[in-house]
């Protein structure tokens, strides 16, 4: 796979600097994999497709022609923040997940790689919300919850007329049909579902884009508990 190529597929240049952070990004994964769970994936090739590209293809949802604060939640071993952070310098990442040792090798790997647009925070979203409520441009999330948890986590930190970006495996129709009622209690509306093919037959992924268009009752979201055993 000729990941230069792949990017500039979509409009991403990678230069010499770029290129060097994501090599090191892959060895700094892969060395602290042997003693951390990050990843079952640690084959190159298939890291840079199934992690590094992936991630990327966010930039189909995003309008980068200005500086834009993004929120990455859940965001595990940095996907799809890190990648998007080493590409974009009009992104403004920032980070957050519920458990510490993850954010700490997060902000570690943002001092290794050598990047000045991400930072990384242990909380959780619903505590997040109080501080941060309606602040961000976009909200992401890839594969950490159904889609009717996540909209409940994610959109009351999305600014009216910006959107929450979930990153899906194939066949999000199921999840889509049964969290319409909590985007719309939210105050969002799905805009458009992007459908992603990863080159080498390694599967297809789907983008769910979905705008802010009215402020949320600040009731919500409520604690994780109570939204993972009652969806809206």
């Amino acid at each position: 796979m000729d990941f230069k190529a792949e990017l500039e597929k979509l409009n991403i240049i990678l230069d010499d600097d770029a290129k060097n952070k994501f090599e090191l990004y892959y060895e700094k994964l892969i060395e602290v994999n042997t003693y951390m769970n990050l990843t079952a994936i640690t084959e190159k090739e298939e890291v840079y497709i199934k992690h590094f590209l992936d991630s990327l293809f966010i930039v189909k949802a995003i309008d980068n022609s200005n500086p834009y604060n993004i929120l990455d939640v859940g965001s595990g071993a940095g996907f799809p923040s890190i990648p998007l952070a080493i590409v974009d310098k009009n992104a403004n990442v920032t980070i957050i997940d519920a458990l510490n040792k993850r954010i700490n090798f997060l902000n570690d790997l943002v001092k290794y790689i050598g990047i000045n647009n991400a930072i990384a925070y242990h909380k959780r979203a619903e505590d997040y919300a109080k501080e941060k409520r309606e602040s961000f441009d976009y909200v992401t999330a890839r594969a950490v919850a159904r889609l009717n948890v996540l909209a409940e986590l994610c959109l009351p930190l999305v600014k009216v007329g910006g959107f929450f970006i979930a990153m899906k495996a194939q066949g999000a129709a199921e999840e889509i049909d049964e969290a319409k009622r909590a985007i719309e209690i939210l105050g969002g509306k799905i805009e458009k579902n992007i459908e992603i093919s990863l080159p080498n037959d390694m599967g297809k992924r789907e983008i769910i884009l979905i705008k802010k268009i009215k402020p949320c009752n600040a009731k919500y979201p409520r604690e994780f508990k109570k939204i993972k055993e009652r969806p809206l």
